[in-house]
């Protein structure tokens, strides 16, 4: 029977690296992550949080151990069954990586046209409707010169959501958001795993947030320490 599971870990290490000057920064991790669930990666700095994200998120080669993303298993997939998988999937990093030449409902465009999906007669009313959600319907038509540090993460999260991937990973997405936006933007997280099943891994130092994860886990020196599954309220 096939595991619906997109992602499940088993024994895997992760070295920076080789020989001597080799540095192990993850062991024997194994992780499952449900389908629509909102999964939380917290530790201090250095334990190995965004090292497993972008293992997960085919982002690094898989070295020891299994990882299985969406049925397909990364140790040894080739270039092009990365790429594919990519293409499923949503990331948002710390840095907004915006074009400054494209105003902000276009940048969200470009998310659709990366991923090569959707209608193009529903492309802007979909960037439109989530920059909405976000709180960035009066600056859509504004260069990112002219938005806010927060302003601008709020549209690298739209652009991630717009192509409604199986699978968003975010990497410490609410760093440069007040409280409100904060919020905000992980509750729209949590309601497309929700409502549509896309399921969402991110790492995070705000504490503000644990309260809307499924799952809570917990790395210190590149393993596993806790690993905490939260009932769901509704």
């Amino acid at each position: 029977m096939m595991d619906d599971a997109p992602i499940i870990i088993e024994g895997l290490d992760h070295t920076f690296g080789e020989g001597e000057a080799g540095k192990q920064v993850l062991f024997g991790i194994d992780l499952r992550v449900e389908r629509g669930s909102l999964t939380v990666l917290m530790g201090p700095s250095g334990s190995g949080k965004t090292t497993l994200l972008t293992l997960m998120g085919c982002l690094r080669d898989v070295q020891a151990g299994s990882a299985r993303l969406l049925g397909t298993e990364l140790n040894g997939a080739d270039e092009e069954t990365q790429v594919l998988l990519r293409r499923r999937l949503g990331f948002v990093f710390q840095a907004h990586n915006l074009h400054e030449s494209l105003n902000a409902r276009q940048n969200v465009l470009m998310g659709l046209q990366v991923h090569g999906r959707g209608e193009p007669g529903r492309h802007h009313l979909a960037a439109s409707h989530l920059l909405e959600t976000l709180g960035l319907g009066a600056r859509m038509d504004y260069l990112p010169a002219n938005l806010s540090g927060g302003q601008k993460q709020r549209v690298a999260i739209a652009r991630a959501l717009v192509s409604n991937p199986e699978v968003i990973f975010a990497d410490e997405p609410t760093a440069a958001l007040d409280k409100t936006s904060g919020l905000a933007a992980v509750t729209l997280l949590r309601d497309l795993g929700r409502l549509r099943g896309t399921t969402t891994v991110m790492v995070t130092h705000d504490p503000r947030i644990l309260e809307l994860a499924d799952s809570i886990v917990t790395l210190e020196d590149g393993a596993i320490v806790r690993n905490e599954t939260l009932a769901r309220a509704g």
